[in-house]
């Protein structure tokens, strides 16, 4: 099933590691944030990676 959807809860430590291993989907600035109007399907590997990389556990899809 394709990923239709990618966000961040509360809690985001800005470690940067979700936009190391995808920068398509996902900038850090203050804390991570969702790049919005990508097709997230082309990537899910790498999101399925960030999200489960993520130390803090914040990174969520369906």
């Amino acid at each position: 099933m394709a990923i239709k959807k990618v966000w961040i809860e509360d809690g985001c430590t800005a470690c940067g590691l979700c936009e190391e291993i995808c920068p398509e989907i996902f900038k850090l600035e203050d804390e991570a944030t969702v790049i919005q109007g990508v097709n997230y399907s082309e990537y899910e590997d790498k999101i399925k990676e960030a999200a489960e990389s993520c130390p803090a556990e914040v990174i969520k899809y369906e």
